[in-house]
């Protein structure tokens, strides 16, 4: 019976800091819409529940973050063991925080209530398919915003040695995050004991 071993697509390092990555954006995106609310949680009942609430977004990022993490870490078997583990890292990273920005991108237009431009909203009107259109030009961002990093990456070290010392100075800042996770664990505990 053949066993899969884990260990010839990364090191224990490797995946420590893919996951501290996969757990970045979420992280901040969380704390940001956690402080976004904590003023009209304290004034509709007090500054505990505002914390509270803070709390549950923190553990339920950290659980999402393990989603992602493991996502993108069996994504990963699917990349070429001829690259290094480094360049693994930095290709995953990478797109890993280019989907998590259109990810907040887009909640950011739901939450603002934004419009289209009329200009914009008439154009895609006037193609007599604005949703198929629309999905199109969508995805024709995202692959824009995906490829020239990808490419970057896999031709140049320089832009994989930036992004990778980008990655640890995000890994270092995300430790406190998953400190601040433990402290949101300690108060649900309370809260609910």
């Amino acid at each position: 019976m053949a066993t899969f071993n884990l260990t010839k697509y990364y090191s224990k390092q490797g995946l420590w800091s893919l996951f501290l990555i996969c757990a970045f954006p979420l992280h901040i995106w969380t704390l940001f819409m956690g402080f976004r609310d904590f003023d009209w949680v304290t004034a509709r009942t007090n500054s505990w529940d505002a914390v509270g609430v803070v709390s549950y977004g923190l553990l339920f990022s950290l659980f999402e973050s393990l989603i992602v993490f493991a996502t993108t870490a069996l994504l990963g078997l699917l990349i070429s063991r001829k690259w290094n583990e480094k360049k693994r890292i930095a290709l995953l990273g990478t797109l890993v925080i280019i989907l998590s920005l259109w990810s907040i991108v887009n909640q950011t237009y739901f939450i603002r209530t934004m419009q289209f431009p009329e200009q914009l909203s008439a154009f895609y009107i006037n193609t007599g398919r604005p949703l198929v259109v629309l999905y199109l030009t969508a995805l024709l961002l995202v692959s824009i915003s995906i490829v020239i990093p990808t490419y970057a990456i896999l031709v140049s070290p320089k832009t994989e040695k930036i992004v990778l010392e980008g990655f640890d100075r995000f890994s270092t800042l995300m430790i406190l995050y998953l400190v601040f996770d433990v402290i949101s664990l300690t108060i649900i505990l309370i809260r609910n004991l």
